[in-house]
């Protein structure tokens, strides 16, 4: 039994994996944000984890006592510098579980953890042997990955591109605040779009690979105060970012070959964006459980690190 712990920016995260069945429990908890709100402060981010983890603690299976080793996402990403105070939260809970328990504990980052949760979830952990593409989108990461093995850490990541300003999920929340969605607004954006009947010429800006994404905010905002209904406001912006998301994976395919690849993070789980890029280029998507942020991922990561396999 393999614990993960992952405390992002809106999500208390635990889960159980259970290396033998393959099987995850999964329990987490969004931070609260005021109504009419983006986004919390480190200090409030970092407050609400300390008060939520020892309750979902409680909401996991009964064999967690069985615990081997302890998973846990320590930094954002896998980049020297990368850091944000409210991961220190669940680093400090695994630091004392596992002196505790007498088990080893693992650190991953948060981008690690979305990937290993994607493969996992779309029945790919096989490509833990390869090298395969991943796609990273959510509210503070935009980002295409090459991965490829690695003896330490079950995998390597190589920076593609990414968005040189906004990131997708910002974009999503943004819109979604400005049409009166309760924060975090992906799955209300996504219903909300899915009632408009247009449809949209898009044309995102590039520089290379990279992508620039604050003009779809503005662009949403003149089109709310021309009249346009909200849902159709709410189709602009997912398609312009399913644009995106086609425009890099052929980019990424052009440039090193037709690898497989898995797309993860919360705005993944959009339904549209799914079911057009699932279409073209076959590839695989998180579940939506595991699309937002989980623990999942650190937690079967941390498997990998014991047994060399997962």
């Amino acid at each position: 039994m393999f614990l993960g712990i992952d405390t992002s920016n809106y999500t208390t995260s635990v889960s159980l994996y259970d290396h033998e069945k393959g099987v995850v429990a999964n329990v987490k908890q969004l931070l609260p944000v005021k109504e009419g709100e983006k986004g919390l402060r480190q200090s409030e981010a970092v407050f609400h984890h300390v008060q939520q983890l020892p309750a979902l603690f409680e909401q996991l299976p009964a064999d967690q006592r069985d615990i081997t080793a302890i998973g846990v996402s320590t930094a954002p990403r896998n980049v020297d510098g990368s850091y944000m105070p409210c991961f220190t939260v669940g680093k400090a809970f695994a630091d004392s579980l596992a002196k505790f328990l007498k088990v080893p504990v693992y650190a991953f980052s948060h981008q690690a953890g979305h990937v290993a949760a994607a493969l996992y979830s779309s029945g790919s952990l096989d490509w833990l042997d390869k090298r395969f593409l991943a796609f990273h989108f959510s509210g503070g990461t935009s980002e295409v990955l090459l991965c490829r093995p690695d003896s330490d850490m079950a995998f390597r990541v190589r920076l593609l591109f990414s968005s040189k300003d906004l990131k997708a999920g910002q974009v999503v929340d943004r819109v979604g605040v400005m049409l009166g969605l309760p924060f975090p607004c992906g799955p209300y954006l996504d219903a909300l779009a899915q009632k408009s009947h247009r449809s949209f010429r898009i044309r995102p800006t590039f520089r290379g690979g990279d992508v620039c994404l604050s003009g779809v905010e503005n662009q949403c905002r003149r089109m709310l105060d021309q009249g346009e209904r909200p849902e159709d406001v709410a189709h602009y912006a997912i398609s312009y970012i399913e644009a995106v998301v086609c425009h890099m994976t052929e980019e990424a395919k052009a440039q090193y070959g037709d690898l497989p690849v898995v797309y993860a993070g919360g705005v993944m789980s959009n339904s549209k964006i799914r079911a057009s890029v699932s279409e073209k280029y076959q590839g695989r998507f998180a579940q939506p459980e595991f699309s937002s942020d989980n623990a999942a991922g650190v937690a079967i990561l941390a498997a990998w690190r014991r047994d060399g396999h997962v």
